[in-house]
């Protein structure tokens, strides 16, 4: 493989942005003009608290609904972080130069940064695809998956100078459980009925990509820190991370976005 350099970096996250901008304006062109059923489909988001009853006397569960989830708005704006994030380091002078002077230490700051809001997007658009509609849960499924994404960051800025004989694991474990939790939510949900031959097939899709990306990432992550063959550049892994990223949102983003469409 040819020798990896900033500059090539530059355009590769240039035209990866660009990617990632084609397909979301595509998504919200579908998902607002052509598709009416996405368009149309919005999951109301709840709030239950506790109320009391001068019936019974005592304190009951209630609801109330709070708004209304444009949801393929959101899976399109999804793509749309990633481009502006692929923008923000390739194009502005001043912020290419500080991304590639991380990138010298072995830290990306903006991957992360991105990755924790755009990921938690998607995320929070999938759990309401199994049901979870209550906006405390979404709140909390979205921190927990960003907190993850956070680690990855503390991770990097831990090690800095280090030999790979030398690296300090803790936040990738950290970062690893936190990063289970939204799952198990999702499943508790995903297998309520306990029927899985009425699981739909998009559920499975999605349950499978997303399992697939979410181990992509750490193994890339540990062949870095390990330095195994071409890793041992941290520009490859940076690349690889890029390559991941546009591969993974991509097929997740198109699988939730026609998940909304299934009855």
């Amino acid at each position: 493989m040819k020798e990896i350099t900033t500059e090539k970096l530059r355009r590769f996250n240039l035209i990866m942005g660009g990617l990632h901008l084609i397909q979301g304006i595509a998504m919200l062109f579908l998902a607002t003009n052509v598709i009416q059923k996405i368009g149309e489909f919005s999951p109301e988001i709840s709030q239950f608290y506790l109320a009391f009853n001068p019936e019974t006397r005592s304190l009951e569960t209630a609801s109330r609904i709070l708004f209304e989830l444009p949801f393929g708005v959101m899976v399109a704006s999804f793509l749309f972080i990633s481009a502006i994030a692929h923008a923000l380091i390739s194009i502005p002078k001043k912020l290419n130069a500080v991304y590639n002077a991380d990138l010298v230490k072995g830290i990306n700051k903006f991957r992360w940064f991105e990755y924790a809001l755009s990921s938690s997007i998607m995320i929070v658009l999938i759990a309401t695809l199994f049901g979870i509609y209550d906006i405390a849960s979404l709140i909390l499924i979205f921190i927990v998956n960003a907190t993850m994404n956070l680690f990855g960051l503390v991770m990097e800025q831990l090690n800095v100078g280090h030999s790979k004989d030398n690296i300090q694991w803790g936040p990738f474990i950290w970062g690893s459980i936190a990063g289970v939790a939204p799952w198990i939510a999702i499943l508790l949900y995903m297998f309520g009925t306990g029927n899985f031959g009425e699981v739909p097939w998009f559920v499975w899709a999605i349950v499978g990509t997303y399992f697939v990306a979410f181990n992509t990432f750490p193994i890339n992550m540990v062949l870095q820190y390990k330095k195994v063959g071409k890793w041992a550049d941290y520009l490859y892994g940076e690349r690889v991370y890029i390559v991941l990223s546009l591969v993974a949102k991509s097929i997740l983003a198109w699988l939730v976005l026609f998940g909304a469409m299934q009855p």
